[in-house]
C-alpha cells in the first residue's frame, strides 16, 4: 500500500506502542474467554470444541479470500479483523448478554432472561461490536476501504472470528452435556451439523449487511446516504440476527426450518449474486483504466490482457511461479494489486467520492505501481 506523507505519519512511539497495546488487549481477551469457557465445560470438552470449531472456519475464511482477489486487503488487517471478532467483540458481547439475561430474569422471572438475551441483547450488541471494527477501518484507514466488496470482506472476517469462538463454547457444551450424541440425545455431532454444516455463514451473512452499508457510504457523494447507509445496514443485520435467534429460541422446529429455508437461504443466494455483480464491476473499472495507464507509461501494452481479468492474472502468476518460483509470483501479485488500487482510486476521483488527499495518494500509488512492476520484472527474470 502507499505510504502516508511524512507530515501525517504518527510518531514512532505511537507506531510501536499502539500495536503492542492492541496485541496485549487481544491476548487478554482471548485468554479470559478460554479460561471462562474451560471453567464451564471442562478441558476435554474445550479441546473437542476447538477441534470442531476449526473445521467450518477454514471454508468461511477461504470464501472471503476468494471474494477479495482484485485488490487484496492487507493480511495484517484481515488477521486483526478475525482477532477482533474472536476476542474483543466476543468477550464484550458475553458481558453484555449475561447482564441482559440477569436483568431479564429479575423483570420477567427466572428462565426468561435467556430469551431476552438471545432475541434483543445479542442481535443489537453483537452486531454493533462486530460492525465497529469495519466502521473503524472506514473512518481511520480510509485508503484501505474502496467499496462494498471491502466492506463485505472485513465484516466477513470479523464475523468468522466471532463465530469461531462462539462455536468453541457451543460444541464444547454439547460434548460436555451429551457426549458425541446418538439417536436419543443431540450431542456434539448434531451441534456441528447445525452450526458447522447448515449455518456456518450465518454470522458473516448478518454482519455483511453492515459491510454493505459502509461500502455504500464509501462510494456515494450524498452525505445523507453516507450517514444512513451504515445505520440501515446495522438495522438489517440486527433484525436478521433477532429473527434467527428467535426462531431457534422461541419457535418450533418447523418455525426454525421455515426461517432457514424461506429467509436465510434465499438471502444468502441474493448476497452471492450481489457479490458477483460487484466483482464484475471491479473488473470493468480495472479494464477501463488500463489504456490510460499504458498511455501514461505506468504499465506496458503487452500486460493489458494479463491485468484485465482475474483469469489472466492467475495464469500470469502460475506461469511465473513455474519458471521463477513463488517469490517471483508473489512479486507479480503485488504488482497486480497495486494496479487495481490505482484504478479504484482513479474511479473514485472520477466519481467525486475520494478524500481530500486523493491527488497525493495518486502520486504515491503511481510510484508504487512503478516500483512493484520493477520488482516483478526483476524477480521474473530469475530462474529457479
Amino acid at each position: 500500500m502507499y505510504r502516508l506523507p511524512t507530515s501525517n505519519r504518527p510518531t514512532r512511539g505511537l507506531t510501536v506502542l499502539l500495536p503492542i497495546a492492541g496485541l496485549v488487549v487481544l491476548a487478554a481477551c482471548g485468554l479470559t474467554l478460554l479460561a471462562l469457557s474451560t471453567a464451564r465445560v471442562g478441558i476435554v470438552a474445550e479441546l473437542v470444541g476447538v477441534g470442531a470449531a476449526l473445521l467450518p472456519v477454514g471454508p468461511v475464511v477461504a470464501a472471503f479470500l476468494w471474494i477479495d482477489r482484485w485488490e487484496p486487503e492487507p493480511a495484517r488487517l484481515l488477521w486483526l479483523a478475525f482477532a477482533w471478532g474472536a476476542c474483543v467483540a466476543t468477550i464484550a458481547a458475553l458481558l453484555i448478554n449475561n447482564t441482559a439475561e440477569a436483568v431479564g430474569d429479575l423483570l420477567l422471572g427466572m428462565g426468561n432472561g435467556d430469551k431476552i438475551s438471545a432475541v434483543v441483547s445479542a442481535p443489537l450488541f453483537e452486531e454493533a461490536l462486530k460492525g465497529a471494527f469495519v466502521l473503524g477501518i472506514f473512518l481511520f484507514l480510509r485508503e484501505e476501504f474502496n467499496g462494498v466488496v471491502d466492506g463485505i470482506v472485513y465484516s466477513g472476517f470479523v464475523a468468522a472470528g466471532f463465530a469461531f469462538t462462539e462455536n468453541i463454547y457451543y460444541f464444547g457444551r454439547a460434548f460436555a452435556e451429551y457426549g458425541i450424541g446418538d439417536s436419543s440425545s443431540p450431542g456434539v455431532v448434531a451441534a456441528f451439523i447445525l452450526r458447522g454444516v447448515l449455518s456456518p455463514f450465518t454470522h458473516p451473512l448478518f454482519t455483511a449487511m453492515i459491510g454493505i452499508g459502509i461500502g455504500i457510504a464509501a462510494t456515494t457523494k450524498s452525505r445523507k446516504v453516507a450517514a444512513l447507509a451504515p445505520f440501515c445496514g446495522y438495522l438489517v443485520a440486527a433484525l436478521l440476527h433477532a429473527l434467527w435467534n428467535g426462531a431457534a429460541t422461541l419457535g418450533t422446529a418447523t418455525t426454525f426450518l421455515s426461517v432457514y429455508f424461506l429467509v436465510m437461504v434465499p438471502l444468502f443466494a441474493a448476497v452471492l449474486i450481489f457479490i458477483n455483480w460487484h466483482r464484475k464491476r471491479e473488473q470493468r473499472i480495472v479494464a477501463s483504466a488500463l489504456p490510460f495507464m499504458v498511455e501514461s507509461n505506468w504499465v506496458v501494452a503487452s500486460e493489458v490482457d494479463l491485468l484485465a481479468s482475474l483469469d489472466g492474472r492467475r495464469k500470469w502468476r502460475k506461469q511465473v511461479r513455474s519458471r521463477a518460483g513463488k517469490p517471483a509470483a508473489r512479486a507479480v501479485g503485488n504488482y497486480q494489486a497495486a494496479v487495481s488500487e490505482l484504478a479504484f482510486l482513479r474511479e473514485a476521483m472520477r466519481r467525486g467520492t475520494c478524500g481530500p488527499d486523493a491527488d497525493d495518494r495518486e502520486v504515491e500509488l503511481i510510484a508504487l505501481v512503478r516500483v512493484r512492476r520493477a520488482e516483478a520484472v526483476r524477480a521474473a527474470e530469475q530462474r529457479v
